[in-house]
């Protein structure tokens, strides 16, 4: 079992930043990709970013590209995104996952944190 705690949410004007974290625990955290999801009620889960459990590898949506970066930091057992330049539709319920490999579909990971509220304001 892997455990992961989201925070870092929060009400931002457009334009501004924040940093997402996610806490992990459990089994072997270093081994996993881990990935960051969001998703706004009504809508399906929508893929963010993802990094590979070396951290070498990364993957971003389209949309996100160029604003959005995630990181990992092995001896904290944390990942993060850091996102700037936010916009109003990126409102959603941020959630980070655990996957034996990078992903970008959400039906391939296996651990799922709470979720962390982000608000864009216009």
């Amino acid at each position: 079992q892997v455990q992961l705690v989201e925070s870092g949410g929060g009400l931002v004007q457009a334009g501004g930043s924040l940093r997402l974290s996610c806490a992990a625990s459990g089994r072997t955290f270093s081994r996993y990709a881990m990935g960051w999801f969001r998703q706004v009620p009504g809508k399906e889960r929508e893929f963010v970013a993802a990094i590979s459990w070396t951290g070498i590898n990364t993957s971003y949506a389209d949309s996100v590209k160029g604003r959005f970066t995630i990181s990992r930091d092995a001896t904290k057992n944390t990942v993060y995104l850091q996102m700037n330049n936010l916009k109003p539709e990126e409102t959603a319920v941020y959630y980070c996952a655990a996957s034996g490999f990078i992903s970008e579909y959400a039906s391939q990971y296996e651990y799922w944190g709470q979720g962390t509220q982000v608000t864009v304001a216009s």
